[in-house]
């Protein structure tokens, strides 16, 4: 299996607590840096997808 190529967020400030994201076709993983146990959490595109445009619409609501 090949090693992920990591992208750190956009939003991430200099520090500890940022999120890790690496994309596959068929998975998007994510990690949060500041997380010892380097706990990483993998959902499908249509999936995280589907939570990106979630938050984005409360974000216009709010």
């Amino acid at each position: 299996m090949p090693t992920p190529d990591w992208q750190k967020s956009s939003y991430c400030q200099e520090g500890e607590a940022c999120v890790h994201i690496s994309a596959a076709p068929t998975t998007i993983r994510l990690i949060e840096s500041a997380d010892p146990t380097r706990t990483t959490l993998d959902a499908a595109p249509t999936a995280f997808g589907a939570l990106l445009r979630s938050l984005k619409e409360r974000r216009r609501r709010a």
